[in-house]
């Protein structure tokens, strides 16, 4: 077992706590790629450039070639993208944490320590949909000290958070590749309510799927 220490976010913890955000979603590259292998969309320009090549050139290594050079172009594809939605995180509510998630008393932001280190994150500030919902954002564990219990502990400090607040509710959104992160907050008592499809081209041709989760909040009578 890990014994860990939860507080509220300082100052001096704000550039381990952007590399553990970053850290943490360039370790979703690997699952992101295989998730796009699935895309019948992509098997089916794969299958079609093999063919095709095969057909023409007559010969089996050029086709394997230029599957293989396709292949390892669209996997630094995926991370170049990725590695850009990572950047915008980091300059829009990570790049002023104490402003985004201090400045009221309806938001926070907290860490969990081992020995002193910071290995986990996450933070919650209102919803722009519900005034009455608390939005989880920014959950982040340090692989090493993975299932030891720290979300779950990091998502009850938000709850009872929440709570002690007034909110009716927390929710969350999860995209496709995060499945252990689904796992864990189903098993904290969270429940998914909806799920879309991101509007945009890149949404749509990576068949990039939000899974929204809340956890609601029983009212004191």
């Amino acid at each position: 077992m890990v014994t860990y220490h939860i507080r509220e976010y300082r100052a001096e913890d704000y550039e381990t706590v952007r590399d553990l955000f970053a850290t943490g979603m360039s370790e979703y590259v690997p699952t992101l790629c295989v998730h796009m292998l699935k895309q019948p969309w992509l098997v089916l320009v794969l299958a079609c450039t093999f063919c095709l090549l095969l057909t023409s050139s007559k010969s089996l290594l050029l086709p394997i070639l230029a599957v293989t050079l396709l292949l390892a172009t669209g996997r630094q594809l995926l991370g170049y993208i990725w590695s850009m939605y990572i950047d915008h995180c980091l300059k829009e509510d990570l790049l002023d944490i104490q402003a985004t998630y201090q400045s009221n008393k309806g938001s926070g932001f907290w860490v969990a320590e081992v020995d002193d280190s910071v290995v986990a994150t996450v933070g919650a500030r209102p919803s722009e949909e519900h005034q009455e919902e608390l939005m989880l954002k920014r959950m982040s564990v340090r692989k090493d000290y993975r299932g030891f219990g720290i979300a779950k502990a990091l998502c009850r400090t938000v709850i009872s958070f929440a709570r002690e607040r007034g909110y009716r509710s927390v929710v969350l959104n999860t995209l496709m590749v995060q499945h252990e992160a689904r796992a864990m907050y189903e098993d904290v008592g969270f429940s998914m309510y909806h799920r879309y499809i991101l509007p945009t081209i890149y949404g749509r041709l990576a068949n990039c799927t939000v899974s929204k989760y809340r956890y609601d909040i029983p009212s004191v009578d």
